[in-house]
Parts: structure tokens; C-alpha cells; sequence
């Protein structure tokens, strides 16, 4: 997909070089000088660095080039790799108040995403915008896609996790015990409305009835929803187990993940 021209407005806003970022500038030459012009603009408006000249528009790079007085051409010999880059990669992080990365970094923004975000929000892509977000404010250049791949994950896992142990020591012995029945596939008929869950050896399980799409609405399809509705009943939930689960971390009038609203298991009695 071709990528929209940068218009004037635009190079204005995010290229110009401030008078500050000009003394900067100013003690350097050549392919060097533009270089780090364009690092510096770049790193302002993004908070990290091009991972290839590719990301750099074109039409930035004159707009920079003759602010530095540097032919735009000159940029194809700046060095991208090597002790020059590193170094302008450097002055440009302590300039702006920025810092690489680190392990515990690292553990904080996952902590942080954890706590605040992946109870609410089970999308990667969108838990991973709430990272990039964080970076910024915490003035932490991002790490690497990979890297960030993994932060997010185990963001997820742990969010996951901690909300599975905070439901599971609600449950009462007895509803645990009729929650892996239903798991199992066994005879509910102790279980009262449950047992009436399957009609013949061939029925399929509770449990797989249960999680069926509702289909058409008609008489016989409320009729077995109402048959979910009180097997899920028989089981014996708290009645409070969802709003404590949704009153953790999530911030007033939000909404928890789907998969953790259980209003109907909490208060159908």
C-alpha cells in the first residue's frame, strides 16, 4: 500500500529543527550531519529510531537536508551500523530524557500492562498500543518487536492467571466438584435441573451443550438456552464472584473481558 506525501503543514510540524536541536546539530558535517538531523526528528516524533532507512519519507529528508544545508543525496553514505550511529543514538536519548530498554523495564511494563490493561483488554495488538503508551510516558525507548511481542504475552498470561486464582478461591468445594463433572461429561443427575441437561446415551455432554450457539430464535431454542441457564445454576456459584472479578483493576464504568463477565452464573438461584 502506497504511503500518503508528508504536506507542508506537516514537515513544519514534525521536521523542523528547533533552535535547541540546531546546537545540536551544528558542530557536525556532511552525510553526519543529516544524518543525525533526521535520527533526531524521527526519535521526536515516534520515540524510537527508523529500524531502516525505508522508514524515512523522502520528502522529510530534503525538508531536513536543507535546514542542515546538507544535499538530501548525502544521507545514502551516512553509516547505520557501527561506533557514529551508537554514538548519535545516544546523544539523541540523553538530549530528549529517553533510556534503552532495560530487564527491569522490562518486568515493570509487563507488571503495569498486567495490573491495568490485559484484565479489560484481550487483544495483543490493541494491549500492545497500551505498551508503546507507556514507553513514551515513562520515557522508555520501545524494545524491539520481538521483544515486545513477548511482554505483551506474558502480560496476558499473568492477567489470565491472576484472574483464574482470584475466581477459583471463591468457588466452594462443592462447586468445584460440580464444575469438573460437568468438564467430565458425567451424570449430572444429582445436580437437579443439570441432570435433565441430556436425553439419551447419544446427548451430547452438559458442558458441550452449554457452549453451543443459541441459533434461531424460536420456542425450542429459548427453551434450551433456559436448560443452560439452570445447569449452569446447579453448579452453585457465588453470587457475588463476577462483581468482585470486574471490581479488581477495572476503572469505573468500564467493562471486563467477555469471557469474565459472569453475571447470569452469579446471581441465578
Amino acid at each position: 500500500m502506497a504511503r500518503t506525501p508528508l504536506d507542508r503543514d506537516e514537515l513544519v510540524e514534525h521536521w523542523t529543527l528547533l533552535k535547541n536541536e540546531q546546537a545540536l546539530v551544528s558542530g557536525k558535517r556532511g552525510a553526519t550531519r543529516l544524518g543525525f538531523a533526521v535520527l533526531l526528528k524521527f526519535y521526536t516524533q515516534y520515540g524510537r529510531f527508523p529500524r531502516s532507512r525505508a522508514e524515512l519519507p523522502g520528502e522529510a529528508v530534503a525538508f531536513v537536508a536543507r535546514q542542515v544545508q546538507v544535499p538530501a543525496s548525502e544521507l545514502e553514505s551516512y553509516d547505520w551500523t557501527g561506533r557514529t550511529v551508537e554514538y548519535h543514538r545516544a546523544q539523541i536519548r540523553e538530549h530528549l530524557g529517553f533510556r534503552e530498554c532495560s530487564v527491569a523495564d522490562a518486568e515493570k511494563l509487563t507488571a503495569y500492562l498486567a495490573e491495568h490493561v490485559a484484565h479489560k483488554e484481550r487483544r495483543h495488538e490493541q494491549v500492545r498500543v497500551e505498551l508503546l503508551a507507556r514507553c513514551r510516558t515513562e520515557s522508555i525507548e520501545p524494545p524491539t518487536p520481538g521483544r515486545c511481542d513477548r511482554i505483551v504475552a506474558t502480560a496476558l498470561r499473568e492477567a489470565e492467571e491472576s484472574l483464574t486464582a482470584l475466581i477459583s478461591s471463591r468457588l466452594t468445594v462443592e462447586s468445584v466438584e460440580r464444575i469438573v463433572a460437568l468438564v467430565a461429561g458425567a451424570d449430572q443427575g444429582d445436580a437437579g435441573p443439570a441432570g435433565g441437561g441430556t436425553e439419551g446415551e447419544d446427548a451430547p455432554p452438559v458442558l458441550a451443550k452449554v457452549k453451543e450457539a443459541p441459533g434461531n430464535v424460536s420456542l425450542e431454542t429459548m427453551l434450551t438456552e433456559i436448560d443452560k441457564f439452570l445447569a449452569v445454576r446447579a453448579i452453585g456459584l457465588p453470587r457475588d464472584l463476577s462483581s468482585t472479578s470486574r471490581r479488581r483493576s477495572w476503572p469505573a464504568g468500564g467493562r471486563g473481558p467477555r469471557w469474565s463477565r459472569l453475571p447470569i452464573c452469579g446471581r441465578i438461584r
